[in-house]
């Protein structure tokens, strides 16, 4: 009984001892993401260069774990726009709901940009501006 077990567990061994690896050497190699990755935040603009965002507030009360903020800005045409966006990126679970509820396709999820680990929390919380920086060619 117990070589026929031994037996078992060796010639699973031995089978995946003449298979392809599966592990990605990553600073020199990396995987290619899928089409429909979500991975990086942003925010659209209008081909003028305004923000798309309305201040509706719908990602902010959507975000299940409340990670997106908005200080609404009331504009001299009376329209209101977000003064203040802020995303906080260390604790977003990439659910997609923010972008899926925008009816201004204002914010985005970008396919591509997936490479932004930091050591540090604070580096983490996207304000408006860097999110304007993260547009990529999903956005043009």
């Amino acid at each position: 009984m117990l070589f026929k077990d031994l037996r078992k567990g060796l010639a699973v061994t031995i089978g995946y001892l003449f298979r392809r690896p599966v592990t990605v050497q990553y600073p020199d190699e990396k995987l290619i993401p899928p089409v429909r990755s979500r991975w990086r935040h942003y925010l659209g603009v209008f081909p003028d260069g305004k923000i798309r965002c309305i201040d509706c507030g719908l990602c902010e009360r959507v975000c299940p774990p409340k990670v997106i903020k908005i200080i609404p800005v009331i504009n001299e045409d009376g329209t209101k726009s977000a003064g203040k966006y802020e995303i906080d990126l260390g604790r977003c679970m990439y659910c997609g709901f923010c972008v899926e509820v925008c009816p201004e396709l204002a914010i985005l999820m970008s396919s591509e940009d997936y490479e932004f680990a930091n050591y540090d929390r604070d580096k983490l919380v996207y304000q408006k501006e860097s999110l304007l920086k993260g547009r990529n060619k999903d956005n043009e």
